[in-house]
């Protein structure tokens, strides 16, 4: 951290993709955004819909083209089975994709599930000066991501570089 440099609090959506879950249930959704408050960031808005390629990518094109959010972070549907398919409903929308966010992660969660984590597709990338995140639907795996990732690299203060900077909240960091 640079003690000298300004906190800039970003305004963060969050997108659980599942199935089976309620809000009452989103155990992992509810994670990220104890996570995000508890760093001093707000919650621009929190959505579950169904693991479907078309609803998610439209509710993820809305955000991106909505200037009042920054970060958009997804669990769920980054797996292998049938129904996970997160990372093909938003890939296409990045115009840059971050490809040591995926390899960091599974870096990471390696120590916590072992091999295991070879399955997780998580991905991410920047849309029109919004940082996409698409972590695994698990609770631990959304603790993993923001707590070895997201956390540091969302924080304006962190040096020697940090996502903050790409966002329009941000942008005048550069």
């Amino acid at each position: 951290m640079h003690k000298d440099a300004e906190f800039i609090p970003l305004n963060i959506a969050i997108l659980t993709l599942s199935d089976s879950r309620t809000f009452e249930t989103d155990t992992s959704g509810q994670v990220l955004e104890d996570s995000l408050k508890a760093a001093g960031h707000k919650l621009a808005a929190r959505e579950l819909c169904k693991d479907e390629i078309y609803t998610s990518r439209a509710i993820v094109s809305g955000w991106i083209a909505d200037v009042g959010v920054d970060v958009i972070i997804s669990t769920g549907g980054t797996g292998l089975t049938r129904r996970d398919s997160t990372p093909e409903a938003l890939k296409p929308l990045f115009d840059q994709s971050i490809e040591g966010f995926g390899e960091l992660f599974r870096q990471l969660s390696w120590q916590e599930i072992g091999t295991s984590t070879i399955q997780s597709r998580a991905v991410a990338g920047l849309a029109n000066q919004t940082l996409v995140f698409c972590l695994p639907g698990s609770t631990g795996a959304c603790r993993t991501g923001w707590n070895g990732i997201l956390k540091e690299q969302l924080d304006s203060r962190h040096r020697p570089c940090n996502f903050a900077a790409q966002t329009r909240s941000g942008e005048h960091l550069l």
